[in-house]
């Protein structure tokens, strides 16, 4: 393994100069700063540290399409909504551990809705929006499928989405209400329930959970506890300002970048997701406006569709001021060092500092962080050979191949990291094998299914299914061990067969799905969907040739190769691709590929 540094700014690159940014709106944005002294999620509730932060003058800004301010919500009118949600949902029949799910649509009426359920006492169940799926039935059965596994009292909803969610509560017995409806209601003043720190704050969904959900158990202890490893991991400053666009109904965006920011007292400018996929870089305008330090997150591909929106005609620096960016936070998916090296390249020259790159793992399991890179310290990468990843001997004469691994940080304060074999061993430093976390803020379990609990928990440590290696205290992640391609005894990881069709011309990340199959002939082979965008049945052909030899070149094997009409590949609710059900709708037939005569 040989560690090839950080990402390097370019050579060119100077300093920005701030870009004129009119604010339209006679709206005042909250401030960054606040008399109140900074807690650092030291709460034995989530409602108290609510109490605590609206005594302050901080809170959330909501932006509109554009970006600009479309209502500042603080801290103290969002707990004295809260409240009286509380009130409104006690008198509606609410009790304690009742389960309230409720569509994540980013705004003032969720977050209060939320805060309102952990006050009754009742356990809020973020719900996904149908930004990621592929229609009205899609999200439907998306939706039955999450409220069927968490069997809640009531389904709330935003009033647009009425007749979709409002079908999916029907159809499950659930009682649906619209947010506008409900908190139109009076709201009469009762005796609120006092929850203890072992209580259960929330269920999750993870990203995943499409036909098995698996909601995500977490008390308010573990909760607070991840919350305060990760202000302390961060660094928070006084100065410091969130902006995001992440889903609420994701661990990011739900922990990250919604509770975090209330437990630690931090502002936090608000995009909403379905905004930034239409404009981007309005996310980067918000940055720039920003005259204190931002901290902001993004799964990789975020960073790459704004260095692909940037016109090459146009200069970053006319439009950007990203040199107060503090924190870029990464994570939640494979980083990859060759596109946040171009983040930096489009970008240098508006200030933004390749050291700001803050790499991170985490999942729903361990409440959110498990490790984040030391602030500062930017994106190490360290190039594996392929025969160490696939757990394979060189082959003398063989060219060497090599993989660039991300270095995804320490573990943050109180959690505890280790790499073990199948046999449940301890890994020496910079072996591959599965990683293991152990922490006080993992979950309880998987809500009424104690089978996937004990499949991943045993004597109070995660089986997190991912695979990687400890390299000087740090975390390396290689991949999901569920989704290797394991062909004649020989691990292939699926990433390095996209990663290959990807430096084929007109081809891009999420273009791309690899995944083993057992072919007619009863032998396993991978598989490879890509996305064509060619109606010309000789281009295609050419096309399907030339990803063959492709991978074969990396792989050494023969695959199928299938090209699919564009937008086939399916994506996880947080918009990563999804190679499990990829796989599971292509070998139901739903995935149907081009005819091209072999």
């Amino acid at each position: 393994m040989t560690d090839i540094g950080v990402l390097a700014r370019p050579a060119a690159a100077v300093q920005a100069q701030a870009g004129a940014h009119a604010d339209a709106s006679a709206l005042t944005p909250l401030p960054n700063e606040d008399a109140l002294p900074r807690r650092f999620s030291d709460f034995a509730t989530l409602g108290e540290a609510l109490d605590y932060a609206a005594s302050g003058t901080r809170g959330f800004n909501f932006h509109d399409a554009r970006g600009n301010l479309a209502r500042p919500y603080p801290y103290s009118e969002l707990r004295a909504d809260a409240i009286a949600c509380a009130y409104r949902l006690i008198a509606h029949g609410v009790q304690p551990q009742d389960r309230i799910a409720l569509v994540a649509e980013t705004g003032a009426e969720f977050a209060q809705l939320f805060f309102g359920i952990i006050y009754a006492g009742a356990w809020p169940v973020p719900l996904p929006l149908p930004t990621s799926f592929g229609g009205k039935e899609s999200y439907i059965d998306q939706l039955s499928v999450q409220l069927q596994s968490c069997d809640p009292k009531i389904l709330f909803f935003p009033n647009e989405l009425a007749e979709m969610a409002g079908e999916a509560a029907r159809l499950n017995n659930v009682e649906g209400l619209d947010f506008d409806g409900f908190l139109a209601r009076e709201a009469a003043p009762c005796r609120i329930p006092e929850a203890s720190t072992n209580d259960i704050a929330y269920l999750q969904y993870s990203s995943g959970s499409t036909r098995f959900p698996h909601g995500v158990i977490i008390t308010h202890k573990a909760l607070l506890s991840n919350l305060s490893a990760h202000s302390h991991g961060m660094e928070l400053q006084d100065s410091d300002r969130c902006i995001s666009w992440l889903p609420w109904y994701h661990d990011m965006g739900l922990v990250g970048c919604f509770l975090s920011p209330v437990a630690n007292q931090v502002t936090v400018d608000y995009l909403k997701t379905e905004d930034f996929a239409r404009r981007p870089l309005a996310w980067l305008d918000m940055i720039s406006r920003n005259k204190g330090t931002s901290i902001s997150y993004s799964p990789t591909f975020g960073y790459d569709i704004c260095a692909r929106r940037m016109s090459s005609q146009t200069k970053a620096s006319d439009r950007f001021d990203l040199s107060r960016w503090r924190l870029a936070g990464n994570g939640a998916d494979m980083i990859r060092p060759d596109v946040m090296q171009s983040f930096v390249d489009a970008f240098a020259e508006a200030g933004f500092s390749p050291n700001a790159f803050l790499p991170s793992y985490g999942l729903a399991e361990s409440t959110l962080a498990v490790t984040i890179m030391p602030p500062g310290e930017g994106i190490h990468v360290q190039l594996v050979e392929e025969t160490d990843l696939s757990g394979g001997d060189a082959t003398e004469g063989r060219p060497q191949r090599y993989r660039a691994i991300v270095n995804c940080g320490k573990p943050v304060k109180d959690m505890i990291v280790e790499i073990r074999d199948e046999d449940g061993g301890i890994l020496n430093e910079g072996q591959i094998g599965k990683v293991w976390t152990t922490g006080p803020s993992l979950m309880e379990g998987y809500f009424r299914d104690q089978d996937a609990t004990d499949a991943c928990m045993t004597d109070g440590w995660l089986d997190t299914g991912d695979m990687g290696y400890m390299s000087d205290g740090y975390l390396y992640i290689v991949g999901r061990a569920k989704d290797m391609i394991i062909i004649n005894g020989k691990n292939h990881w699926p990433q390095d067969i996209e990663w290959a069709v990807e430096q084929l011309p007109g081809f891009k990340q999420g273009d791309i799905a690899a995944f083993s199959i057992t072919t007619p002939g009863g032998e396993e082979a991978p598989a490879v969907l890509v996305h064509c965008r060619t109606s010309d049945v000789e281009e295609r052909t050419k096309l399907r040739d030339q990803i063959r030899d492709r991978v074969r070149a990396i792989t050494g094997m023969n695959c199928v190769v299938e090209l699919v009409p564009p937008r086939t590949l399916p994506r996880t609710s947080s918009g990563k691709l999804s190679r499990s059900k990829a796989r599971k709708l292509y070998l139901e037939g739903e995935i149907v590929p081009y005819d091209i005569a072999a």
